[in-house]
């Protein structure tokens, strides 16, 4: 499906039965073949729009899967980099293919396993980036979540990832993606362990009132790159949230 290095679709109906982390496990060796992953254009976008808000010395790409991110942040970071995941499927596959250590002219980077609910971190990193991963937390847990980042970020460090504006009702893609949550609501309302992923769950509006209440100063940089709606707004935002120091 979606290529042929990509899964089938009766892998990914397995995949989608399972827990999120184990399936993310199975997912792990195709997964760059796939959709889900945060594509190019979206990555150098972002590292486009990081470079002035820096220097950075520490970085944390959170949820890195197979380590898209963890390479953006290999290039506005100067002291080392670190890539966290609950999935160690992904952690394998992010290992063999992001360049570290002596020799790749960037800095090292580190590889841990662990919830980004309960992150094993205070006041170690510059910035914080996150790519794609936000639709597995259901909007309760943000607070807590933010929280956590808040804590992992040193006083001045940033927490920044790209929104992208959603599609119109008539666009085909507004009902793909409506179609898409609703069957997994319905997957989850019928199969245990659930499998969180909703794409239509992470508005805008509330995440800037729950990043704000967590402590921080939210800025909106337009990423010029994908243009602007009819009514001028742009089609794609990155969101930089700053622990005041």
């Amino acid at each position: 499906m979606f290529s042929p290095e990509g899964p089938s679709l009766r892998e990914l109906a397995v995949q989608a039965l399972s827990s999120v982390e184990h399936g993310y496990d199975l997912l792990a060796p195709k997964f760059d073949h796939t959709p889900f992953r945060t594509p190019e254009a979206v990555l150098e976008s972002v590292a486009t729009a990081l470079a002035p808000l820096g220097p950075f010395e520490d970085g944390l790409d959170l949820c890195c899967g197979t380590g898209a991110g963890t390479q953006v942040l290999t290039r506005v970071c100067g002291a080392g980099v670190t890539g966290l995941d609950f999935s160690a499927g992904m952690l394998d596959i992010a290992r063999r293919r992001v360049p570290s250590g002596p020799g790749t002219g960037g800095p090292g980077v580190a590889w841990v396993r662990g919830d980004a609910r309960v992150l094993p971190f205070t006041a170690a990193f510059d910035l914080v980036v996150s790519f794609g991963a936000f639709g597995h937390f259901l909007p309760r847990e943000l607070p807590g979540l933010f929280a956590q980042v808040h804590s992992a970020l040193r006083p001045g460090g940033r927490f920044a990832f790209p929104v992208l504006a959603p599609p119109r009702p008539s666009s085909p893609a507004f009902w793909a993606l409506l179609g898409f949550d609703t069957v997994m609501r319905l997957r989850n309302a019928v199969w245990r362990p659930p499998f969180v992923m909703y794409y239509r769950a992470f508005r805008l509006g509330g995440v800037l009132e729950e990043l704000e209440r967590a402590g921080f100063a939210v800025e909106l940089y337009a990423l010029p790159e994908f243009g602007s709606r009819e009514d001028g707004s742009p089609r794609a935002r990155l969101v930089s949230a700053r622990r005041p120091g």
